[in-house]
């Protein structure tokens, strides 16, 4: 949600700039704009609503050779999606007076209307309706109150300048988040950017240096990182970091290796972002498992739990919580920790987790789901049940991120970037890790030697399963055709796969805007079959399993009623090939690892239909990829 992109260095920045907004393409946007220097100092910005393109065109006419600059790309939180709300916004008094800063910003200012309304008492006049631009005029104000004052323009420490000194002022006043990159008039070597609920990272170069939202745009261009924590502020200059914390002081930032690289982030010859990720889900399943299964033991191994063994034996019971796909991965949780590890589960709304006050126990266990690591309701939630005292875990996709960093310990999801907005490949390594978790909650209580080594056997089956499935992406293709045109879907499934129907119907739902709806097939009866008509698919998953006979009764009274019925079945299974209108064949497969499997048919499904009806696929309407607002 929002990206940033800045860059100071020896290098002409637009192109740079221009090229990592596109990388932060799949975090969601509705504008885009960028500030760079002119060579007398003046601070130049090109902006625009709607896609990418528009901007590219501007800065094509209006060409720089600046070697510094700041790019944004804005997801609308305060006022619409219109040319003067995007950002950069400028720092100044009144419209002829000459901008002082330039500032992008992502995250939401809470207390921004009574700043505007101070701001405005001592003349400022406001030309957007963000929250952003009081930023830029807080800033704005205290430079030239300390310039004024006659504050040293050099120090040996750039961290002391009036600058610096004047962003710290202004962020000081900020409630709410914010990631914040800062581009001064008249010093062509200087960025500052600042966090506080909202991520940003350095990209470190020799005699350049990068700063954005993620990792992503710096891949090709940097080999080094460093992840900003929240409260600190960094001081960037061609060859100089400084980075200060608000409570510590100054802090050596801790320098990583940055493993991402520009492959990582292209498309690999695949038409879109979505489809090459449902493709890699193969590999991302092994990267999941990659070092976390033990023979001699007959269980799983992780080692950033940060919990002895002998805490977690003590644990009786388990909250997953998430948002979207991230909580229909939890539900798959609840049944394979239950089933294998006979450990009470509550699968919670994070959104709703974190108003509510229920009663915990001592022995609660709190896992927090997420791709991003930096989804607002999903880390608020994580932060109220830490402060009531619980442990608190991560599974998550992105190092660095703030859940990862304020969890008490946690999984990585080791999927790789995931730049397709609707989540395909984080969403089954996420079910990958909550096996895993299984089989170890699952030994650590009452599962026998054995029964461990047939479970690891069944799981490092799983990635040839998937691939096997990948290999329905034809046929699947000609069922989307047939149905491409329907204004509802539905969706049902029993048991396991029950939560694979929800997260079959939302696919759909976000890149195809069709209507879908996802339901237990038993609940099909109660109510919902009332839309069942012939202009109403229903998509049922029905491999050979505990509840097949059940939900073959549930597709019978769809077809009573004239209802088109899409099965996934097992293969050869003459039974519902004979009864439903078309089939798409899974491997046979154990029931518990049946949601994994089952998600790749869902995914390709809504993905066809959406390409067939000339949606964006990989930027769906009104959506981002990183929600780190409420």
């Amino acid at each position: 949600m929002c990206g940033i992109v800045g860059y100071v260095g020896f290098r002409e920045a637009t192109g740079l700039i221009v090229e990592g907004l596109r990388r932060l393409e799949y975090r969601g946007y509705d504008s885009a704009g960028i500030a760079t220097l002119d060579d007398d100092g003046g601070i130049r910005v090109r902006k625009a609503a709607g896609r990418l393109a528009r901007l590219e065109a501007l800065v094509r006419e209006d060409a720089s050779d600046a070697s510094i600059g700041v790019g944004h790309t804005r997801w609308a939180t305060h006022g619409a999606p219109t040319d003067g709300n995007a950002h950069p916004h400028l720092g100044c008094p009144t419209a002829a007076a000459t901008p002082t800063v330039a500032v992008v910003h992502n995250g939401v200012i809470e207390n921004f209307r009574g700043l505007k309304s101070r701001l405005e008492a001592e003349g400022y006049a406001f030309r957007s309706e963000t929250d952003t631009e009081v930023i830029a005029h807080l800033v704005d104000a205290a430079l030239r109150r300390l310039l004024a004052a006659g504050a040293p323009r050099v120090s040996d420490d750039p961290a002391d300048t009036p600058w610096v000194m004047a962003v710290r002022e202004a962020i000081d006043q900020l409630r709410g988040t914010y990631g914040l990159l800062v581009l001064f008039a008249g010093q062509p070597g200087l960025l500052v950017a600042a966090r506080c609920g909202s991520p940003l990272v350095v990209g470190v170069g020799d005699g350049e240096h990068f700063v954005a939202s993620d990792a992503s745009p710096l891949a090709g261009h940097a080999d080094r990182i460093v992840y900003l924590a929240d409260h600190e502020i960094a001081v960037v200059t061609p060859d100089t970091l400084r980075v200060v914390h608000r409570d510590a002081g100054r802090v050596e930032p801790s320098v990583l290796p940055l493993e991402l690289t520009a492959a990582d982030v292209g498309m690999g010859g695949y038409a879109h972002y979505m489809l090459k990720e449902i493709h890699e889900q193969p590999e991302t399943i092994r990267a999941a498992m990659r070092g976390r299964l033990s023979r001699d033991d007959a269980t799983a191994v992780f080692g950033g739990l940060n919990l002895t063994p002998r805490r977690l034996q003590h644990v009786n019971r388990i909250v997953l919580t998430g948002c979207g796909t991230s909580w229909h991965a939890a539900l798959v949780g609840e049944y394979l920790i239950e089933e294998f590890a006979r450990l009470p589960v509550e699968v919670e709304y994070a959104s709703e987790l974190r108003y509510r006050n229920p009663p915990i126990d001592e022995g609660t266990l709190l896992f927090a789901i997420t791709q991003s690591g930096e989804t607002a309701d999903t880390l608020a939630a994580l932060r109220e049940m830490k402060r009531k005292g619980h442990p608190t875990l991560a599974i998550c996709n992105v190092v660095g991120s703030s859940i990862a960093t304020e969890a008490d310990g946690g999984v990585y999801l080791h999927a790789g970037p995931e730049i397709g907005v609707a989540s395909t490949k984080a969403f089954t390594s996420q079910c990958v890790v909550l096996a895993l978790l299984a089989l170890y909650f699952g030994r650590l209580r009452h599962m026998g030697y054995e029964q461990g080594l047939r479970y690891i056997a069944d799981l490092e089956r799983l990635p040839d399963l998937v691939a096997a499935a990948l290999e329905a992406d034809g046929a699947i293709r000609r069922i989307a055709a047939k149905y491409q045109d329907a204004s509802t879907f539905l969706y049902l499934g029993r048991q396991y796969n029950f939560p694979v129907a929800l997260e079959g119907a939302l696919k759909l739902k976000e890149i195809s805007y069709i209507h879908a709806e996802g339901y237990p097939a038993a609940e099909m009866k109660h109510g919902p079959i009332a839309l069942v008509d012939q202009a109403t698919p229903s998509v049922f998953l029905i491999p050979q399993g505990a509840v097949y006979d059940k939900v073959l009764l549930n597709v019978e009274e769809i077809k009573a009623r004239k209802g088109p019925v899409i099965a996934i079945s097992s293969p050869g299974d003459e039974r519902v090939r004979e009864l439903v209108d078309d089939v798409i064949e899974l491997p046979e497969t154990p029931d518990f690892l049946q949601p994994i499997v089952a998600a790749i048919p869902l995914q390709l499904l809504a993905y066809h239909i959406a390409v067939l009806r000339g949606c964006d696929v990989d930027k769906p309407r009104n959506l981002a990829k990183s929600v780190t607002v409420e």
